[in-house]
């Protein structure tokens, strides 16, 4: 490695002047100026000298291949439409309700009527009202007053327990006759609840569709009756 001269200083731009002089770097030529009043001067384009510019910038441009295009579009599928009727769908599923109570359900309802006595577990209520046991026998207090109801109701009772019936269906309607609150329905679940039929109810629910929904009540009895040692260990009913 040549030692460096002591005196020697570093000039990067010595041939500037040189490349200068020789034209090396042209200046840009200057550009058109636009004639005073042509359509230029005023935003207007002329189709003609789009074109050509167009043609000019098209020039050097190589198609691609069509068997290389892509085009990432998918098929459109149009919306179905359904061909049913809203109203005659709506007529079927109300004639079904009205006939075979299809799509109605009896607990949902602010009419539902529901009870389970001293220590009795609440699906016990659900099994009942679901037709899990059956029925064998039956009262039609329609017609009553409230003093010949609670005769009928009290001999109903007494013969379903002496008989050995365990499930039984009292019909007292729904009261929409009523001013106020149905009152035989009402009168019936104060029977069962505070009367002394109470020692003797399981459980108590609101009828399904096909035994006449809440116009009716299903009564499930025991063997025999709580004793008030049994009513003192365990809670008393539920009423709903």
């Amino acid at each position: 490695m040549k030692p460096s001269k002591p005196h020697e200083t570093y000039r990067p731009f010595k041939n500037l002047k040189a490349l200068l002089e020789e034209n090396s770097f042209l200046p840009a030529p200057p550009s058109k100026e636009v004639p005073a009043g042509s359509r230029f001067e005023h935003g207007e384009s002329n189709p003609e000298d789009e074109e050509r510019l167009f043609q000019e910038a098209m020039a050097n441009v190589v198609p691609a291949p069509r068997g290389d295009a892509s085009i990432g579009m998918t098929k459109a599928i149009p919306a179905k439409i359904s061909g049913e009727d809203p109203e005659a769908e709506a007529l079927t599923r109300l004639q079904k309700l009205i006939r075979n109570g299809e799509g109605f359900t009896v607990s949902d309802t602010p009419e539902y009527m529901e009870g389970i006595g001293y220590g009795v577990n609440p699906d016990v209520a659900k099994r009942l009202h679901r037709g899990d046991f059956s029925i064998q026998g039956h009262i039609d207090l329609h017609g009553f007053g409230v003093e010949p109801a609670q005769e009928a109701f009290e001999r109903f009772l007494k013969e379903a327990v002496l008989s050995g019936k365990r499930a039984v269906l009292v019909v007292h309607g729904r009261g929409l006759s009523s001013r106020e609150e149905p009152v035989l329905k009402t009168k019936v679940k104060e029977w069962l609840t505070s009367g002394r039929w109470r020692k003797w109810v399981i459980a108590f629910t609101s009828a399904r569709a096909c035994d006449g929904a809440t116009g009716a009540t299903y009564v499930l009895l025991r063997q025999s009756p709580a004793t008030k040692r049994y009513r003192r260990q365990h809670p008393k009913n539920r009423v709903s």
